[in-house]
């Protein structure tokens, strides 16, 4: 398993043997294949943060994310989901870069 982002709550990583990612969430390691990655990631960013500043919306700023076809609950506070939205933007970044770096050049 190799890390391939942190940010201040949360770790991402890749394991190639299994093919699969995981993500540290302080007190629980969650396996996710590709799919829910990208289900992960939607849910995420769907999340309106504004609601959490806004009393009638989101009297206590708590946010319930359920993972993996309902497998894995959490609970998580204003500053937990900015940080996964973080984690998120990170991991998919390097990932991308990673994609999109060729390993045998094509020119000569």
């Amino acid at each position: 398993m190799e890390r391939i982002y942190s940010s201040q709550y949360y770790t991402f990583f890749q394991s190639d043997k299994e093919r699969c990612f995981y993500i540290d969430l302080g007190q629980k390691l969650v396996r996710l294949s590709f799919c829910q990655l990208l289900a992960l990631r939607q849910k995420v960013w769907s999340i309106n943060i504004e609601e959490h500043f806004n009393n009638d919306a989101n009297p206590h700023g708590f946010e319930i994310l359920s993972l993996c076809n309902k497998e894995h609950l959490f609970i998580l506070n204003t500053l937990e989901i900015l940080d996964l939205k973080e984690l998120l933007t990170g991991a998919f970044f390097l990932l991308d870069i990673a994609a999109q770096t060729p390993l045998i050049s094509s020119r000569t």
